[in-house]
Parts: C-alpha cells; structure tokens; sequence
C-alpha cells in the first residue's frame, strides 16, 4: 500500500533534479523547495537559477534560497510547512540540528558514494581518480556530521576502465531516484531498518578544485589516467608545455619510457608522453584560447609545438 507524504526537497545541482523530478512523477506531494542562491554564470556573470529552482518554479512549488538554515527565522518557516520528509540531495548548505528534527520522518540524503568510503564534496570523482571498482549511490538518514548517518538502501553500479567523472555522475543521477522513492516507501510504512555506518572505513572526498587537476608526470600512468578521467568534464587536467597551459580531455595508458614529462612522439594516434611508469598517450588536448580537439587535428596546424624531446610540466 503506498502512503502520500508531504515533502520539502533541498538540492542545487543537475543531479539534484533529476531526484526532484522522480519526487513529482510520484505519488509523494512536494510542497517546497530549498536551493542555493542564484549565482552568477557564463561569460556575462548573469545571475542564474540552479537546475533545482528552474524545474520547481516550472511546477510553481514554493522555493526558498537561504543564505544558511541557522536563524531562528529560517527554522520557522520549515516548521511551518509541517513536512513529513525532508529529502537533501546535493543542496550544498549545512543543516542544523532544528533543521533535521523538523520534519516527523527527518531527513534523507542521497549521496553519491558507497559510504562510508567518499564522504564529503566529491565522491564521484574521487572514486575514479582513487581508481575504485565499483560505486553507487547510498541514502541515509541524516545527522549532524557530514555524511555519517545510517544507511537506509545502497544500490551499485561498476566504475568502467573508460568512465569519466561526467560519465559516472550521469549513471548515478539515473540511479538515485528510484532508491530514494524506494527507501521512502520503506520509512512510510516501516519496512525499513537502518543500518549504522563504519567509521573506521570512512574516506573522505575532497572538494574539487584546478590544483587537483595538475599532472604530476612523475606519477605512473595508471594513475594519470584515472585522474584525467576523473577531473572530467571539470576541472579539466592540466600541465604545460613551452610555459603555456595545456589542457588534457582525454588519454589511455600505452608503452614508452624516458624522462618523465618528456614527449615521446607525435603522430595521429596522439601525443606519447613518458610517466614516472610507462606512459600516456594523450588524444584529446586543449591549447589556450582554443577548443579542445583530437590530437591528430592539432598536430595538422601545431605540429612545431609537438616536437619529440620537449618536456611538459616544466
């Protein structure tokens, strides 16, 4: 038998609509919506609305844009929404206590990871760059640490040898709906029980950022390969060459040795770079002020820049 409840929805992102959506082809009445701020975006700055508030304003649900949940004020106006559930996913903001007590079933999270391993900001791309096997998505209930409540449901999904930190962030977003609506199910009639974490097995994924892009050559190219697949679509990895940026979209692990950094050969199967093991062959790179292209176009126009010996990173 399925029980309607009253839900207050708290995300930003891309992958935080796609749950909002599953929630409004639901059952389940939506009754607010929590989002950032809108930011500036785009070559004009132009303040901009994130996905969540874009696909809620479309259903004309309330949205609400905090600063932060810790006044008094902001704490009111949830309660007075009188929710059954809150479900967070990727919202971005810390929730108090208050927060989390307000709703009679609490609060829910749907985090990207197999948790404990890869609590915090980014655990899709961690996981890929760390080189992991397997992700998924798990949904909790939620406390006041950072992803460490009990978990209510994991579903899995296989890290491929080709994935990318945009290509596992969209099999996860696709996943993620049906295990909330599935652990709700379970919280509204009981037949779900919470299982506690392990904190001695907790990794923590740190925030993204443009340094945890840049190529160590030194660095084996197993490695490398995982981190320029994680680092993408964003940040990008990066190195430079001749003194000028270079960024890599795309490279497989191949053969070759030499100083690491060091080109190794330039054809149209791409750009061979020595590793602290083996090396990469880069395929997809980025030059400044341009776009990215497949090696074998640059080397039609830049083929000086590309010469055997030169040393990237230096």
């Amino acid at each position: 038998m399925s029980t309607s409840l009253r839900i207050v929805f708290a995300g930003t992102p891309e992958f935080a609509a796609s749950h909002l959506q599953a929630l409004l082809d639901s059952e389940h009445s939506v009754i607010a919506v929590y989002t950032q701020p809108d930011r500036p975006a785009g070559r004009g700055q132009k303040l901009t609305p994130s996905p969540v508030k874009q696909l809620a304003s479309k259903h004309d649900i309330p949205v609400l844009q905090p600063i932060n949940l810790r006044s008094a004020e902001a704490q009111q106006e949830l309660a007075r929404f009188n929710a059954d559930l809150m479900v967070v996913v990727a919202y971005g903001l810390i929730l108090p206590q208050a927060v989390l007590d307000s709703p009679r079933l609490g609060c829910i999270n749907s985090h990207a990871s197999l948790l404990p391993r890869w609590r915090g900001a980014a655990p899709i791309q961690r996981a890929i760059e760390a080189g992991d096997t397997e992700s998924g998505i798990t949904v909790m209930q939620m406390e006041a640490g950072l992803d460490t409540g009990p978990m209510l449901l994991k579903v899995t999904t296989p890290i491929l040898a080709t994935d990318t930190g945009g290509s596992l962030h969209d099999r996860l977003a696709a996943l993620g709906p049906a295990a909330v609506l599935q652990a709700i199910q379970g919280l509204a009639d009981g037949s779900i029980s919470a299982e506690k974490q392990l904190d001695g097995l907790a990794t923590y994924a740190h925030k993204l950022n443009k340094q945890a892009a840049l190529i160590d050559w030194q660095r084996p190219a197993a490695a490398l390969d995982c981190q320029i697949r994680a680092m993408h679509p964003w940040p990008v990895a990066h190195s430079t060459l001749a003194g000028e940026a270079l960024k890599i979209h795309a490279a497989h692990v191949s053969e070759g040795q030499g100083q690491p950094g060091e080109i190794l050969s330039a054809d149209r199967e791409g750009l061979l770079v020595a590793c602290g093991e083996q090396a990469l062959r880069l395929t997809h790179l980025q030059l400044p002020n341009g776009k990215a292209l497949a090696f074998s176009d640059l080397l039609n126009s830049k083929k000086d820049l590309f010469q055997p010996g030169q040393v990237l990173g230096l």
